[in-house]
């Protein structure tokens, strides 16, 4: 009997699966060209039987989702290629615009009368239609899948009822249909979710979920950034007590086997005084040849095990996030500010690397090992400028008697490795960061330039030095690693650039592929003359962004074939990703086992760690912009000097001395006919006024919108 049905089942023929059906299903479609098919055609052409008609319908539905066919309300089925449709997904949102970007990479602009109500992270189909820009423009034909339906906005009132205004849809009042949060007033910044969608912005309807305080509070505000960011301040309990029990364990003297002890060593950090995530200590020796040069980074992967619960937690944030006076940590502060960082006189278990260096800073021979430090001194980075400069107080000098010849030692050697960098054609774009002053009650008070000193720069050189060696010890070892690289700017950003230059004076070198030297080369041209900043800017804004990649294809701004983030575990992902690897490198596991162990790995790091990277600037930048516009509301009426830092076609941005940045819009011009050539100029037609990246300017500040992170300047004497 059994053998009878073994053989009847051998027989069977085997069911669709969802796969095949979705090849069946391309095939008719390809054959018919632009005609549609009925689903009740296509069904029969399939061969979909009762067995598995569900499997049809879900191969419908997931080429519908994937935006490859499109199915029209009369159950007509079309490929929407053939309909010049094309999948997309929504980036970004404006109150009156959005951008989607296709599966090809393509950014396409999307008027809001055509985003038919789509969100953020929506995936959509799209066809072109005739750009004023000269750039992709296009309209929502279909929302496909809906994306994250969680926004931030404020409570207004009208004619006494409250409704919702979203921060990055229509201005229009949102409904609002229910509510789990009965806290929220008139006026504050809250998280909505869509309850109800519309096919416009303005149909939708929400329920909100919380309220984080007053709109025109930045602390607010930033709060809600981090929410439609989905970047959680708290740690999930499995992880916030396995930390716990990490910092609970301490370091015991058995931990020291195997491991180098440099704690006779004169090692210290040098770093912000409000820092608490202290991962990198230097320490310095004069050699015969030139320089031993030790840079010593916290081991978390001693205690972050891959795939634990803090591992997983650690890859999925990616990154530490800074903003005003505060840090949302990638690792919990049992660990960040605890057992993994390198605070003075405590004994900390480390990853170093000795580099040894001749006299002109060349690397002779590096390696890793594993150690055990003990830091001599915390190191303030405006403490040793004032040591470099010989005007340190008596109580600094005392802090650092024991040091200050190893931080002379240090600036020596730095001053060599700038000087190395400036011989390859580094480019020296310069870039200025802000320093925001808050008080006790979370307000901002004041914004400033940050300064750089000769410490600061010390450091920087140091940690280069360490991540290029790291780097170079996983190339020459053929394992899977995860990189930092910098590609070459790409060639219409490098042509638009040879294309501009001329306008400021500035004669472009002649090149068929750009190279660092050339961008060294317009910047030596516009040194020391009034369009210095500029040309910086515009040379800044030509260039790749840097990013992760298991692949090594070397770093085009700082003239490196191998290149690294080494030197932050604590705070960077891709850190603790190579320390991982670089263990098990140094516990002699072979280049087969490496590659099997880590090729899906860092792969895998480099992609997530790359997209952290770009979501911490956003939501960086973001709440540092609240601050500004906060610290600026008392500022309104008030004349400050600046310069044009971007032109728009609707006006200008001017970035002031202190770093905030605002709007000059075109209206408040003086009346005339404006042409925007771009990305650099304004002109206005009859009087030849010409408003250009680089123009020192005198603005009054008119407007302030804390809640959008907005400042709005007027030109004085206009």
């Amino acid at each position: 009997m059994s053998s009878k049905t073994n053989k009847k089942q051998k027989h069977e023929k085997p069911k669709h699966t969802v796969e095949s059906y979705k090849n069946k299903i391309m095939l008719f479609l390809n054959q018919g060209g632009k005609k549609a098919i009925s689903v009740r055609e296509l069904s029969s052409k399939c061969r979909s039987r009762q067995g598995s008609s569900a499997n049809f319908n879900l191969a419908l539905r997931e080429l519908a989702e994937d935006g490859i066919i499109f199915i029209k309300k009369q159950q007509k089925i079309y490929l929407s290629s053939k309909l010049g449709y094309f999948p997309a997904k929504v980036a970004r949102l404006s109150r009156t615009f959005g951008f989607v970007v296709t599966d090809d990479g393509t950014e396409v602009f999307i008027p809001g009368k055509f985003l038919l109500g789509a969100l953020p992270e929506d995936k959509v189909l799209i066809s072109y239609i005739k750009s004023r820009s000269g750039s992709p423009e296009g309209e929502v034909i279909d929302i496909l899948k809906e994306g994250n339906s969680q926004l931030t906005g404020k409570i207004e009132l009208c004619d006494g009822v409250p409704y919702f205004v979203s921060d990055t849809m229509s201005k229009n009042h949102i409904t609002i249909s229910e509510s789990e949060s009965s806290e929220y007033k008139i006026g504050d910044k809250v998280l909505a979710e869509i309850s109800y969608r519309g096919k416009r912005h303005s149909e939708h309807k929400v329920r909100i979920l919380m309220s984080f305080g007053d709109c025109e509070n930045a602390s607010a505000c930033s709060k809600s950034i981090l929410a439609v960011h989905g970047v959680c301040e708290e740690f999930p309990e499995p992880v916030q007590r396995m930390a716990q029990r990490i910092a609970v364990a301490g370091i015991h003297d058995y931990d020291f086997n195997n491991r180098e002890d440099f704690r006779h060593l004169s090692i210290f950090t040098i770093d912000s005084a409000e820092s608490k995530d202290l991962d990198d200590a230097v320490s310095i020796e004069k050699t015969k040849e030139g320089y031993r040069l030790g840079v010593h980074i916290a081991d978390v992967s001693h205690y972050v095990k891959g795939n634990s619960d803090i591992d997983k937690e650690a890859l999925n944030r990616g990154t530490s996030i800074y903003y005003a006076n505060k840090v949302v940590p990638m690792l919990p502060k049992e660990l960040s500010n605890g057992i993994c960082s390198l605070n003075p006189d405590e004994n900390r278990l480390t990853m170093s690397a000795v580099i040894e260096l001749d006299k002109y800073g060349e690397i002779i021979s590096y390696g890793f090992c594993k150690s055990v430090i003990r830091s001599r001194v915390k190191g303030i980075y405006s403490e040793i400028n004032q040591i470099l400069s010989n005007s340190e107080s008596p109580e600094i000098a005392e802090k650092y008697s024991e040091i200050r010849d190893d931080i002379f030692l240090m600036d020596e050697l730095a001053d060599i490795l700038i000087a190395n960098k400036k011989r390859r054609h580094a480019p020296q774009l310069e870039t200025v960061e802000s320093k925001l002053i808050i008080d006790e009650n979370d307000f901002c008070i004041d914004v400033l330039p940050r300064t750089r000193g000769k410490s600061e720069c010390i450091i920087e050189e140091f940690m280069l030095v360490a991540n290029e060696a790291a780097a170079r010890l996983a190339k020459e070892k053929g394992v899977p690693f995860v990189y930092r690289v910098h590609e070459a700017p790409p060639p219409e950003k490098a042509e638009r650039l040879r294309e501009i230059l001329p306008q400021f004076k500035i004669e472009c070198p002649k090149f068929e592929e750009i190279r660092p030297v050339h961008i060294s080369e317009i910047l030596e041209k516009a040194k020391g003359t009034d369009v210095y900043e500029a040309v910086n800017l515009l040379a800044l804004r030509s260039m790749s962004k840097a990013k992760y990649s298991n692949e090594p294809l070397g770093h085009f701004g700082l003239v490196l074939d191998d290149y690294a983030h080494f030197t932050s575990p604590i705070r960077r992902y891709p850190d603790l990703a190579i320390h991982r690897i670089l263990t098990d490198i140094l516990a002699g596991y072979d280049k087969n086992w490496l590659t099997k162990r880590y090729s899906g790995f860092s792969a895998n790091a480099s992609e997530r760690s790359s997209n952290a990277e770009i979501k911490a600037v956003t939501v960086e930048r973001e709440c540092e912009d609240c601050y500004k516009a906060e610290y600026m509301k008392s500022k309104i009426g008030m004349e400050f000097d600046g310069r044009i830092s971007s032109v728009t076609e609707f006006g200008f941005y001017v970035t002031l001395e202190n770093t905030v940045e605002g709007l000059v819009h075109i209206r408040t011009l003086p009346e005339g006919e404006y042409d925007y050539t771009e990305p650099a100029y304004l002109t206005e037609k009859f009087s030849n006024t010409v408003y250009n990246i680089g123009k020192a300017v005198r603005v009054i500040c008119s407007a302030v919108n804390v809640n959008d992170g907005l400042v709005d300047f007027v030109l004085a004497n206009e």
